[in-house]
């Protein structure tokens, strides 16, 4: 009875995902926003079960998956040429915040000891990887300032998890070395980042002995789980394990699996993030049922100004430490400024507002102990978690709702890269092909027509991509969009065609599956994967 209760509650979590999601959609605001402040509005209807949440549950269930695709996106390339400011954020922000908060801490609560306000402080201090790419990839923000903080997201767990725990032993023991923490700290690192190599080379290893894609996608999400349980035996840090190892993986998924493989393990990996994202950010609104038992009614609203000035905190540090952390080297080094200007201060400034707090801030928080090493009750326990709590919110609701205002009210530098990149790609494939045709033209096996007729193809697509390199970039993009307009509009009339004939009985619908997953593969290619087929051309069908 007890198992089916909780499906219940897991099937009512996901329904009211799904409705979220969808509203969200309709008002174009990040969904993980709107699930956070949908969870907080159920905290208070009557009669619903109170839902805890358990820390463990969180880091092995959770989070490794959640940081390994998060990971599995991030572009290698753009990580290593940002390694100076993921570093100035991921370390450097994370102890300057700590220290901050954990001052404020300890002056607005009486009795709160350094320890505890340092516990406080690295639970409150990283960004979250999880908020932050799933609310900045729905956001049109230039591509460096994306790459650096997904890349801060990543590493920044670890130096404040190792903060959090080092502050923990001195608050529940009484003792604190910082030699000690030092080296558990890089002992820690190094492991956790030996562990995601191994555990990616293995994969690797695997993934090349098997030809069948569900096994191959099972490795995908077999390997997150094997470098979190493995870092955690040998006291390594799991989430660089876990960031390592998608790293890795990404680099050499596309040599060694099949194309169907990809196609369907992008699928498996879009709905297992939606969904554990779903749930984690509607439980974290659902978590102040819980935490309003734990406090009197009479501390909630010192407490909850006590949280507001701890946000300020947090907030306001970060806003001063990007614009600092960017021009300080450039100041020290005249060939970092000849090479690296400036950022525009619009560009400085949504990298400093973007600093949400998640769902390891709130899992650290809801693992403190009970007790301390003396037997008696871990010091404002329950006020360090409602204050990690308002954290959470104030910086998920507030900054994650402002950022897409923000960021079409400022004249932010968009990355023209990205669209020469996509060209030299595809200019670059179409020679290759065209080099290969050359190559096997005398090939037995080869037709002269096929050959010919792949020629016309790849010279027409080269051609293409040739004449788009004009300096009219209006007239490029006027351009391309009405020929993405047309592509779809034909591969519309071939779906709509190959269905008729299958309501027709003409074919099976394992032919119109076959024939509509091509179809659907040639509308991702041209960017019109997202378009549906229009009311008024359904209306004709029928």
């Amino acid at each position: 009875m007890n198992n089916l209760y909780q499906l219940k509650i897991i099937i009512l979590l996901l329904t009211a995902v799904l409705a979220l999601t969808t509203v969200a959609r309709k008002l174009a605001i990040p969904y993980p926003i709107l699930l956070v402040v949908g969870g907080l509005v159920l905290s208070f209807v009557p009669g619903l079960p109170t839902i805890r949440l358990d820390p463990d549950l969180i880091f092995l269930v959770f989070l490794p998956p959640l940081l390994w695709a998060a990971a599995y996106f991030t572009s290698w390339r753009d990580f290593r040429a940002n390694a100076r400011p993921i570093t100035l954020l991921a370390v450097g922000l994370v102890l300057v915040t700590t220290a901050a908060v954990a001052c404020v801490a300890h002056t607005v609560l009486p009795g709160l000891g350094w320890a505890g306000a340092i516990v406080l402080g690295a639970i409150v201090s990283p960004p979250d990887a999880v908020s932050a790419t799933a609310i900045l990839k729905q956001l049109h923000l230039p591509r460096r300032g994306i790459s650096i903080l997904e890349g801060e997201s990543l590493v920044n767990d670890a130096t404040a998890l190792v903060l959090y725990r080092t502050a923990l032993v001195a608050a529940v023991s009484g003792t604190f070395e910082l030699n000690v923490t030092l080296m558990d700290f890089f002992l820690a690192a190094t492991m956790g980042i030996a562990v995601g190599f191994v555990v990616g080379i293995v994969s690797r290893w695997a993934l090349s002995l098997t030809e069948d894609s569900f096994s191959e996608i099972a490795v995908t999400l077999l390997a997150p789980y094997i470098a979190w349980v493995l870092a955690e035996q040998v006291h390594a840090s799991a989430v660089l394990a876990c960031v390592v190892g998608g790293l890795y993986i990404r680099q050499h998924f596309s040599a060694i699996v099949a194309p169907i493989t990809r196609i369907q393990a992008r699928a498996v990996w879009d709905l297992l993030v939606f969904v554990l994202n779903g749930i984690i950010f509607i439980l974290i609104g659902l978590q102040l049922d819980t935490l309003r038992d734990a406090i009197p009614s009479s501390e909630l609203a010192s407490l909850t100004v006590n949280g507001l000035l701890v946000s300020a905190a947090a907030i306001v540090v970060r806003l001063i430490w990007v614009p600092v952390a960017a021009w300080v080297p450039r100041f020290l080094s005249s060939s970092l400024r000849a090479r690296d200007p400036m950022p525009p201060w619009s560009n400085l400034f949504i990298l400093g507002w973007a600093g949400m707090r998640g769902i390891v801030s709130l899992a650290a928080a809801l693992a403190l102990p009970l007790t301390t090493a003396a037997g008696i009750p871990f010091p404002f326990r329950a006020e360090i978690i409602l204050i990690a709590f308002m954290v959470i919110l104030v910086t998920l609701v507030l900054q994650g709702l402002s950022l897409p205002l923000l960021i079409r009210s400022l004249d932010l530098d968009e990355d023209s890269n990205i669209e020469h990149e996509e060209r030299h790609a595809r200019e670059r494939a179409a020679m290759a092909a065209l080099a290969l045709l050359d190559d096997v033209a005398a090939e037995d096996w080869s037709v002269p027509d096929h050959i010919e007729q792949l020629r016309v193809h790849y010279a027409h697509r080269l051609q293409r991509y040739v004449d788009i390199e004009t300096p009219d970039t209006k007239c490029t993009k006027v351009a391309a969009e009405a020929f993405r307009r047309l592509r779809h509009e034909t591969l519309t009339a071939e779906r709509l065609a190959v269905i008729d004939l299958r309501d027709d009985g003409v074919i099976s619908d394992d032919i119109l599956h076959r024939l509509e997953h091509e179809l659907d593969v040639e509308a991702l290619r041209i960017g019109v994967g997202e378009l549906r087929v229009s009311s008024e051309r359904r209306s004709k069908k029928l």
